[in-house]
């Protein structure tokens, strides 16, 4: 029992699921049909050519020569099947000459069948007492009885136009009559026998035995045809009376498309789909099958369709009308409101443009900053690199000074004590000696130029080249291979070093202030450039050397050095 009753809701919720997704198809379904119904109403012109083209070709018979009454009674009806639901006027033009046709001949069969369906042509164009006459003046006992299919058709169709344009629904109960007589004379098997009792099943509730004559009429006729046009119709109106609009509404366009492409111009399918839209609400529909439905009853000039649609279409039309002119004061507005915006979105359109534009150029004034920023960054880190080595390279001579101080120290302390042990030994004789020997002075002296050649050439490697590029190639110093450098040059060495003073480089070189300004001299008539230009270049521009502040910090050193070296030797 808790089984069966778990079970029904899973039951019951695939029975809902079934019933959306069959909605959901349906929906689909009338929805391809409806986009399929609106493209062969833009293109109907095609089938109507279509249509002409076969008139054309059964006109043309009619102009063949020696064609006998016969002949052309049968050609006239085969134009009378063309245009009876196409162009009334034609159609009755051509039963018109096929009554005089019959009447020649003197052939009651054929002038009975030529009033019949003249009398059916006359209701569909609005005659109806035109086509009274016509019926009443025909008694049916006398009509053979293939004919009273024919005579009760058109007395059906009678009926059922003249309550439609009279207003006066009592005449329906007479095309009823006439229906019923038309299905005892027809034959069980036709289409009209089968399609009339279809109605009349309908008519009586009984739906699965109209349903099934239904299904066999659309089995059996072909697609896209009239037959299958009236077919089709049937059963969306068989669907409407079952409360299925959809369905219905599909039918009813495989009606009107069937009928649009076999340029049937009286039907019913269109103005029964404007009807089914307009109660739906969807007028834009509505209003275009009503405008089909019309353009095609006064196409072909069936009053009895103009009749049925005209008061509809006005009053749906001003609807439209009323529901179009709110849609394009909406429209207006939507587009006052859409040329605002865009004005809007123009001038925000410039704004982000120019901010764009200044955040380039600033952008670019950045890049620029950037690698200036990077250029000073590296001339820092080599400030830095230089200031490291000029560090590195002051602690070095700084403990190579005071090394050799040291050393001098030493040496004074020995030399002091080898005089105080002669003078102690009365040795007076050897202690003069040795205060008047200068031995020990020009050694010590050439000790400190070679370790001013030694540190000097260290800080300018390519001083004697850059030199000697100052100088005309024939005049150029070339040294001994012991020498570092040689006395003109350490005169040019202490310049490029800031000392520019001839007195303290005679004083450091220990030799007259004449023998300076002779060197000087000698080396500036040996230039190769302008002699005012020699000594400027020779010890600012020319020489590949360190950077200023290393060269200042180690001439520093080297002056307290020299000075240093000068005192001493001078006061021993």
């Amino acid at each position: 029992m808790k089984l069966r009753n778990s079970i029904r809701p899973i039951r019951l919720l695939l029975l809902l699921s079934g019933l959306l997704a069959l909605a959901s198809c349906r929906q689909d379904e009338t929805q391809s049909l409806s986009e399929y119904l609106d493209y062969v109403i833009e293109n109907k012109h095609i089938f109507e050519a279509e249509k002409e083209e076969r008139i054309s070709r059964l006109r043309n018979l009619l102009g063949v020569s020696n064609l006998t009454p016969e002949q052309e009674y049968e050609i006239n009806t085969k134009l009378y099947e063309e245009f009876r639901k196409y162009k009334l006027d034609s159609a009755i033009r051509y039963v018109e000459r096929n009554l005089e046709i019959a009447r020649q001949l003197d052939n009651k069969r054929l002038t009975y069948l030529s009033n019949m369906y003249l009398a059916q042509l006359y209701s569909f164009s609005g005659m109806c007492v035109e086509a009274n006459q016509i019926l009443r003046s025909i008694r049916s006992s006398e009509l053979p009885r293939d004919l009273l299919p024919v005579y009760y058709e058109a007395n059906n169709r009678y009926f059922q136009h003249y309550a439609t344009l009279s207003s006066q629904r009592s005449h329906l109960h007479e095309m009823n009559i006439y229906r019923d007589s038309l299905m005892m004379v027809s034959d069980p098997g036709s289409f009209r026998y089968r399609i009339h009792l279809s109605y009349k099943l309908m008519g009586n509730g009984k739906m699965d035995e109209a349903r099934a004559i239904l299904d066999e009429l659309l089995e059996e006729v072909g697609k896209d045809t009239p037959l299958y046009a009236e077919t089709a119709y049937a059963y969306g109106y068989f669907y409407r009376l079952n409360k299925d609009p959809e369905a219905g509404k599909k039918y009813f366009m495989l009606s009107a498309i069937a009928d649009a492409k076999s340029a049937v111009k009286e039907n019913a399918s269109f103005h029964t789909l404007a009807l089914m839209y307009y109660d739906q609400g969807d007028l834009s529909r509505a209003f275009k099958y009503t405008q089909a439905a019309i353009e095609d009853a006064v196409f072909s000039n069936v009053q009895f369709r103009t009749t049925q649609m005209s008061k509809f279409y006005s009053i749906i039309n001003s609807i439209y009308q009323a529901k179009e002119a709110k849609s394009k004061s909406k429209l207006q507005h939507y587009l006052i409101l859409i040329s605002v915006l865009s004005l809007f979105l123009v001038l925000l359109f410039i704004y982000v443009y120019q901010q764009i534009h200044k955040l380039y150029r600033i952008k670019e004034e950045l890049s620029r900053t950037n690698g200036r920023l990077m250029q000073l960054n590296d001339e820092l880190h080599e400030k830095n690199t230089q200031l490291t080595d000029s560090n590195i390279i002051k602690e070095q001579y700084i403990a190579r000074f005071f090394d050799l101080c040291s050393m001098y120290i030493d040496k004074l302390e020995d030399y002091r004590k080898s005089l105080n042990k002669l003078a102690q030994n009365r040795q007076i004789d050897e202690l003069y000696k040795q205060l008047k020997s200068t031995s020990m002075m020009e050694n010590e002296l050439d000790e400190l130029y070679k370790n001013f050649d030694a540190i000097f050439l260290n800080l300018y490697p390519t001083f004697v080249a850059d030199f000697n590029a100052l100088l005309v190639e024939d005049e150029r110093i070339v040294l001994k291979s012991e020498d570092l450098l040689n006395k003109e040059l350490r005169i040019y060495a202490l310049l490029r070093l800031g000392i520019t003073d001839s007195v303290k480089i005679a004083s450091f070189l220990r030799c007259s202030l004449s023998t300076v300004y002779n060197y000087r001299t000698k080396a500036r008539n040996k230039a190769a450039i302008s002699r005012e230009d020699f000594e400027k270049n020779g010890h600012a521009n020319r020489c590949a050397a360190r950077k200023q502040a290393v060269t200042d910090s180690t001439a520093t050193t080297f002056f307290l050095y020299i000075f240093l070296i000068k005192y001493l030797f001078t006061n021993i």
